[in-house]
């Protein structure tokens, strides 16, 4: 494909040796919950990047940010509120919950706390802009490691995963679209944008797929997807 942008096309998440034969199981294999942790480590640590950038908030908290303006909430319940519905929306698309669903809140809320202190803060433009980049490439590199686990997503990455499998559109095309819908209604409602918003709505599922699709290149073993 030319520039090999091959990853563009992935529908599915590989499996691997890391994977997990199940998402909700009580015994996972240790493998896989070691991949699990790195994986949300590195997804957190992504977030962080983005948030220490200063050149805008992730496209979900634009919309927690006008759920807000239009409700009076927190925007610590408007968040928990989105969490919440997106997880009843897994429901009708048979998605399946697992360790990883509750440890994608836990890791992530603690890598960002402890990691954000430490993080470079510029002032020049180009330099925020390059340390958002880096954010969204770490992010869908963590993103690709902890969902090959198999060990259950975050109630984002399910809905990605949910709509995929339902309207069997590549990964990055599905995970660019949510992110495009959540930023315009967010906006809508009030929330503000910045680049960071934008290079986060456009680059994060890209980003996940191209993890993805790498990952396989290098572990792939004969089955071919969970």
């Amino acid at each position: 494909m030319g520039l090999k942008l091959s990853f563009l096309s992935i529908k599915k998440v590989p499996n691997l040796f890391w994977s997990s034969p199940k998402a909700l199981t009580i015994a996972p294999p240790l493998v896989s919950v070691v991949f699990l942790v790195i994986g949300l480590i590195l997804f957190g640590l992504g977030e962080a990047l983005i948030i220490a950038a200063g050149v805008g908030v992730s496209p979900w908290i634009v919309f927690a940010q006008g759920i807000t303006i239009v409700t009076g909430w927190s925007i610590g319940f408007a968040t928990f509120t989105i969490s919440l519905f997106v997880l009843f929306c897994w429901i009708p698309l048979r998605q399946t919950p697992g360790i990883g669903t509750l440890l994608n809140a836990i890791i992530i809320a603690l890598v960002l706390d402890f990691s954000l202190p430490y993080l470079p803060t510029y002032d020049g433009l180009t330099l925020k802009v390059s340390e958002a980049m880096i954010g969204v490439l770490v992010t869908g590199f963590g993103g690709g490691l902890y969902l090959i686990a198999n060990l259950g997503a975050g109630p984002r990455d399910g809905l990605m995963t949910g709509l995929q499998t339902l309207t069997n559109l590549p990964i990055a095309w599905v995970r660019s679209g949510l992110e495009l819908s959540v930023v315009v209604v967010g906006w809508a409602l009030g929330g503000s944008v910045g680049i960071g918003t934008v290079l986060f709505a456009l680059g994060i599922g890209p980003a996940i797929a191209a993890s993805m699709y790498g990952l396989e290149s290098v572990f792939s073993r004969p089955e071919s997807g969970v």
